[in-house]
């Protein structure tokens, strides 16, 4: 497939081009910072673009089959907007360009609400705390997305880890996944790839968690 990804110079997203790479497919990786993006091989363009500008991200749906965003930013008490806005620019420019597919990230913090296995820490402190604002952007994406026309499916990881290889992982549609708070990096790539040729989660949020 040709397969656009935004946010590729994150830890996910360069591992998800490389897997992609692997398989394959063809890759526009689009970065604000494409001279640091490590990763050079023929079926790659490194396009520079930012997800607040609606030119730039046109220029990278040209020709493309796929939309894949990891857009993000760490945990901060400011207000967030990356999310929302930068799904704002991509749907419109995927309708333009009729490209259908988008698999996107948010996280499992999205879920409004204390849930018990989220454990004490994350779900009282960290998450109506630190990541207050990180989430409410989450939440207003989430809700642009399935309020779209386009062939959505939305992972929803829990605390991001790394790991050699891609491990056991599961799927599942929801929030927070019953016997493991952690999800692999390299999992996380893996189950974005999957979704782009998949519909079986086809316009559902779905949780993806580490059992390994």
């Amino acid at each position: 497939m040709k397969m656009v990804i935004f946010g590729a110079n994150g830890p996910v997203g360069r591992l998800l081009t490389q897997q992609a790479l692997n398989e394959q497919h063809h890759v526009c990786a689009v970065t604000r910072h494409p001279d640091a993006f490590p990763i050079r091989h023929a079926r790659l363009t490194v396009a520079h673009g930012d997800v607040y500008d609606a030119a730039d991200v046109a220029r990278a749906m040209v020709g493309q089959e796929v939309v894949l965003s990891l857009v993000g930013v760490p945990y901060t008490l400011k207000p967030v907007s990356v999310y929302s806005q930068g799904m704002m620019q991509i749907i419109p420019a995927m309708q333009v360009a009729g490209i259908r597919r988008l698999v996107c990230v948010t996280s499992v913090g999205t879920y409004p609400h204390y849930d018990p296995r989220e454990g004490f820490i994350y779900g009282r402190i960290i998450k109506p705390l630190f990541g207050r604002t990180l989430y409410i952007d989450m939440r207003r994406m989430e809700k642009i997305v399935m309020q779209s026309d386009r062939d959505w499916t939305i992972l929803r990881p829990a605390q991001l880890v790394d790991s050699s290889a891609i491990t056991n992982y599961r799927l599942q549609e929801g929030f927070m996944m019953a016997g493991s708070h952690k999800t692999a990096r390299a999992d996380l790539a893996d189950g974005m790839l999957k979704q782009a040729s998949s519909d079986q989660y086809l316009h559902k949020a779905i949780a993806i968690a580490t059992f390994a």
